[in-house]
């Protein structure tokens, strides 16, 4: 694994830094718009005051913080998909590849970055009691110290059977300054949440007690998009449901359904849904920075 020079030197001393994922540019984002994303997010880490971590595999090198080269690799050509399970492979393989939240968490915490910042995270798929399908991002969320600043988990997804998994796997979910877990590109997902921390300071603090309890699973700070750059929640509910039907009369599945759901609906919304993903990611940076810069002074 390679750590580029200004991460490790930040993490030594003490300086604040926020990993972020090179699947949400590769895999989750039209082209040539994803290379502008990926490098307006590392700018709003840097106007921060917080060195930026992006995360991904490059000619079989795990790196934690990728240089504007090798985000441009990344986000401009076919490259493969990496969860956790996929890091060797890639690795022994020499290939490139974009690592999810689960690969870049992992990677993040072995370089010693404590927060992440992402849109929308995994979790369990509609009608996964016949298909048993879910996402890695969970098991790998409870076994890896984390702190995870995310826009709910991608509505297309079975939330409340996500939200089930998480408590099993001991996964802690708050919602940041809001009682009702978001809904991705909507601000409410239907769900409440039982815990809320209202500030940076307030997440440092779970985040220490974590720590000192050596809990290994991941903290959960759920940050809604906000109100007035979601997706018309009826709108939403509308496409959702024409997408999924299209989903099953194709009969797509496994690892192509998440990107054919999101870009039925980006086409149905008119750019709209796209849009909303964009505001959910931009407001999460702004949140992890600001958790990021509150953990650095009380060091």
């Amino acid at each position: 694994m390679r750590v580029a020079a200004d991460v490790a030197a930040a993490v030594s001393t003490g300086v604040p830094v926020v990993a972020l994922e090179s699947t949400l540019f590769a895999h989750g984002l039209p082209r040539p718009g994803n290379l502008e994303v990926a490098r307006e997010l590392e700018a709003l880490l840097r106007e921060s005051g917080v060195v930026p971590a992006t995360v991904g595999i490059v000619g079989g090198n795990p790196v934690v913080g990728l240089s504007d080269d090798e985000i441009e690799l990344l986000g401009s050509k076919e490259v493969a998909k990496a969860s956790t399970r996929d890091i060797p492979l890639a690795s022994a393989l020499g290939v490139h590849a974009a690592t999810t939240v689960a690969a870049t968490s992992w990677l993040a915490y072995r370089a010693g970055v404590r927060i992440f910042a992402t849109g929308g995270l995994g979790g369990v798929h509609r009608g996964a009691s016949e298909t048993f399908d879910e996402s890695p991002d969970l098991p790998a969320l409870a076994r890896t110290p984390v702190t995870v600043v995310c826009a709910g988990v991608k509505s297309i997804l079975d939330v409340g059977a996500t939200l089930e998994r998480f408590e099993t796997l001991g996964v802690s979910i708050a919602g940041y300054r809001t009682d009702r877990f978001p809904g991705f590109l909507v601000a409410d997902s239907g769900f409440p949440v039982t815990w809320v921390l209202d500030g940076p300071d307030e997440v440092v603090a779970a985040m220490r007690l974590r720590d000192e309890l050596s809990i290994r699973a991941a903290l959960v700070v759920a940050s809604p998009v906000p109100s007035d750059q979601q997706l018309d929640p009826a709108t939403h509910d509308r496409l959702l449901a024409e997408a999924l039907d299209a989903a099953a009369m194709q009969g797509v599945s496994g690892q192509a359904i998440t990107p054919f759901l999101l870009d039925h609906m980006q086409r149905g919304s008119a750019g709209a849904s796209l849009e909303a993903n964009i505001a959910a990611v931009r407001n999460n940076v702004l949140v992890a920075a600001a958790i990021a810069r509150a953990d650095a002074a009380t060091q």
